[in-house]
C-alpha cells in the first residue's frame, strides 16, 4: 500500500504511529485506518480540489465567513494565494462542523483535528471491534426504522439548532453501530442563516433519510420533518429538546392524497419484493 505524502508527514510529526490500511475512497477525499497516540482512529485525506467530484461546490460555499480580510480578498480574486485559502476552508470546514455537531449532541465520529489537509478522527466500530456498516448496507425491521428516522431526525434537528446543514445527508453518509446512526461526512456542510440554498439542502436531506427508512416502514412518506423544522427555525422556536411531530401544514398548498398513498403503496410492493427475493436465496442456500 502507497501511503499519501501527507500521512507520511503526520508520522514524522508524531500525530500518527502507523497506517494500517485503506478503508476507503470517496468523491472528496480517501480514508485511512491509522494508529496514533495508542489508539485504532481513521484519517481522512482529502483530494485536490481538481481531483474532487463534488459538484456544486459554490452553492455549498456561500455564506461561508472568512475573518481575514486578505485571505477573503485572495479567494475572492482566485489567485494562487486564493485557491490555497479557498482549499484550507475547504478542509477544515469539516472538523468545524463536527466539534459543533458533537458539542449539540449529535452523534458523530469524535474529531481530533485537520492537519496539513488530513482529518483525523474516531473509527466508528461496533462493540467487537468491527468497522461500522454504511446504512446503505443495513436490512432492518418497521420498527427499527422508525426508531433510527426518529433519530436521525433529532440529529437534524439538533444540527439545525447549531446553524448547521449537512447538505449531502443520505444513507451512504450514515453509518450504524451497536447504539444506532453516526452522520458522517460533513465537508459540504452550510451555513444555515447564511446561505441562501439552506431551506432546500435541509429538506433534501430530510428526504434522502425519509426515503430510505420509508422502503421498511413506507407510514414514514407521509411525514414533512423538514418543512417542520424549517417553519420553527424562522420563527426562531426550534430548540433541541423541541418534539417534532412529522406534522406540517401549509395554508397555501393542496395535499395530493392519492399522490402519497400511490408512494406507499409502492414503497410496501418494493419491500415485500425485497423479501421475496431474500426468501428465495436462502431457500437455493439450503
Amino acid at each position: 500500500m502507497k501511503i499519501p505524502n501527507s500521512l507520511q508527514t503526520l508520522i514524522k510529526d508524531g500525530l500518527i504511529d502507523e497506517v494500517l490500511y485503506q478503508l476507503m475512497s470517496g468523491k472528496e477525499a480517501t480514508v485511512y485506518v491509522v494508529r496514533s497516540g495508542g489508539e485504532i482512529r481513521c484519517a481522512k485525506v482529502y483530494k485536490d480540489s481538481m481531483k474532487r467530484s463534488f459538484k456544486n461546490a459554490a452553492q455549498y460555499q456561500e455564506g461561508n465567513k472568512v475573518k481575514n480580510s486578505r485571505r477573503a480578498r485572495a479567494m475572492k480574486k482566485g489567485s494562487k494565494f486564493g485557491r490555497k485559502q479557498q482549499e484550507d476552508v475547504w478542509q477544515n470546514a469539516e472538523v468545524d462542523a463536527l466539534f459543533k455537531c458533537a458539542d449539540a449532541g449529535v452523534r458523530v465520529p469524535k474529531p481530533y483535528g485537520c492537519f496539513d489537509g488530513v482529518l483525523l478522527m474516531e473509527l466508528v466500530t461496533n462493540d467487537e471491534g468491527e468497522v461500522a456498516p454504511r446504512l446503505n448496507d443495513v436490512s432492518m425491521s418497521a420498527e427499527q426504522a422508525l426508531d433510527d428516522h426518529s433519530e436521525v431526525m433529532n440529529d437534524v434537528k439538533r444540527m439545525l439548532c447549531a446553524g448547521i446543514i449537512h447538505g449531502d445527508l443520505s444513507e451512504f453518509n450514515v453509518l450504524v453501530d451497536d447504539y444506532g446512526p453516526v452522520i458522517i461526512d460533513m465537508p459540504q456542510a452550510v451555513d444555515a442563516s447564511a446561505n441562501n440554498n439552506a431551506k432546500s439542502m435541509l429538506i433534501r436531506d430530510v428526504n434522502n433519510m425519509t426515503n430510505y427508512y420509508g422502503q421498511f416502514a413506507p407510514e414514514l412518506l407521509l411525514t414533512q420533518y423538514a418543512e417542520e423544522m424549517w417553519a420553527l427555525y424562522e420563527e426562531a422556536k426550534l430548540t433541541a429538546d423541541s418534539e417534532l411531530t412529522g406534522i406540517y401544514i401549509n395554508d397555501d398548498a393542496e395535499v395530493d392524497v392519492d399522490a402519497v398513498m400511490d408512494a406507499i403503496n409502492a414503497a410496501y410492493a418494493e419491500e415485500e419484493e425485497r423479501k421475496a427475493r431474500i426468501s428465495l436465496a436462502l431457500e437455493d442456500i439450503d
